[in-house]
């Protein structure tokens, strides 16, 4: 069910919203997901420690910048929030055939995802067992995963099927040199993975009360398991910002709209923004503004805006559908994945197409400038913590709230 937001002040409360102080720390040579946690360094744990959840709203203070700048702390998230639990890395067109195959990097993992020649799909390290060579780049198709280093190939299945010049070699069982596997998911349009559970059953009505909880039938209300929908096309941009200050934008309940996406404004009708959260999923509704009669209508009737924890964004508007996942890159960058779906009934009307999608690219390049001008500001000595807007950033709070849980863990 939703979670309800207390806005009641307390003394105590108001004590400890001090302002705290944010530290710097180096890049440490931890490999996210392979060590054990107290190889974080102190930095990052006192920056965890430096945002109290517990606090009311009202009264809260934002993150340290810290959070936002410091390598330690991105590797503690890769650690305790990414590769944990399930993460969303494409959609099931990518994989739509026997022998599609997408590869994908999350911190220090390497992966691939594929669907073999009976259909099922797999997911698994892209690195070969023999030297460590990436096996596969980009996407397309293949019958077989070969090494580009020494020729050792593997099934779609992840069977190692053949090592190459290897007479001579002892204690070796070419069953045990299979790719590692990951496991991997769908629900609805999206492909799901899992780095800390590499069991293979999966269903996916239990997936999606993992990923999404309770709000996973109000999704699916909403459109937003759909898998009618085609995919029109995919852009990427990296983003001189930290991978939260992207999700902190989206995550403000349209504060920003009015002022930075004039465009858009006239089109929303923003005293109608609402704002719901569940355990790992928040959601923004917004009425749109009627639409003149003889044109196609891009955003519809009303708005939804899911956030589903760590850095998946699902925009479902009229008729269409877009997904923004925000992929950290290092402490300060971070590349942004947008796939546009939509309605069959619209795929020839090019017009309309065009439209939309310069619309929106519109509204990126804005949103880079803010995440960008942001950074900055983070990075500066004038800026330690800020304060929430209670009655609009609801959601941004949720999420801070989540990554403390996470990190502190």
């Amino acid at each position: 069910m939703a979670i309800a937001h207390s806005l009641a002040p307390s003394s105590s409360a108001a004590a400890r919203a001090a302002r705290p102080k944010a530290r710097r720390a180096t890049l440490s040579r931890v490999v996210a997901g392979t060590g054990p946690a107290t190889a974080t360094g102190e930095s990052a744990r006192r920056l965890v420690a430096a945002f109290d959840p517990a606090i009311p709203l009202a009264y809260a203070v934002t993150p340290p910048s810290g959070w936002y700048t410091d390598p330690e702390f991105l590797q503690l998230e890769l650690d305790r929030v990414f590769l944990r639990g399930w993460q969303a890395v494409g959609h099931i067109g990518q994989v739509k055939n026997p022998n599609d195959f997408f590869t994908g990097r999350l911190g220090n993992v390497e992966f691939v995802i594929c669907r073999d020649a009976n259909g099922e799909l797999h997911a698994f390290h892209n690195v070969c067992r023999h030297h460590a060579s990436l096996l596969a780049c980009g996407s397309g198709q293949k019958t077989c995963f070969q090494c580009p280093y020494h020729g050792w190939t593997y099934g779609l299945d992840g069977i190692l099927l053949k090592a190459t010049r290897i007479s001579g070699i002892k204690n070796f069982n070419k069953n045990d040199f299979g790719l590692i596997p990951i496991k991997v998911a769908t629900w609805g349009p999206f492909v799901l993975v899992r780095f800390d559970d590499s069991s293979q059953n999966t269903v996916n009505d239990v997936v999606g009360d993992e990923w999404l909880g309770s709000a996973s039938d109000l999704l699916s209300r909403s459109g937003i398991d759909t898998t009618s929908l085609p995919h029109i096309c995919r852009r990427e941009y990296t983003i001189e910002c930290n991978w939260k200050v992207f999700c902190d934008n989206y995550l403000d309940g349209g504060y920003h709209v009015p002022y930075a996406h004039w465009a858009l404004a006239s089109g929303l009708q923003l005293q109608s923004y609402e704002t719901s959260t569940y355990e790992r999923v928040s959601i923004q509704r917004c009425e749109s503004a009627p639409a003149e009669q003889e044109d196609i209508d891009r955003l519809g009737t009303k708005a939804t805006y899911a956030f589903v924890y760590p850095n998946f964004m699902i925009n479902r508007y009229g008729p269409w559908m877009d997904t923004n996942l925000a992929v950290p890159l290092d402490a300060t960058r971070c590349k942004v994945v947008f796939d546009y779906f939509l309605d069959e009934s619209l795929l020839d009307n090019h017009n309309f197409v065009d439209r939309s999608l310069k619309d929106s690219e519109q509204v990126q390049m804005e949103d880079i400038a803010l995440c960008e001008g942001v950074q900055r500001g983070l990075e500066s000595a004038a800026y330690s913590v800020g304060r929430y807007a209670p009655s609009v950033e609801m959601a941004m709070h949720h999420f801070h709230c989540l990554l403390h849980d996470n990190l502190s863990g």
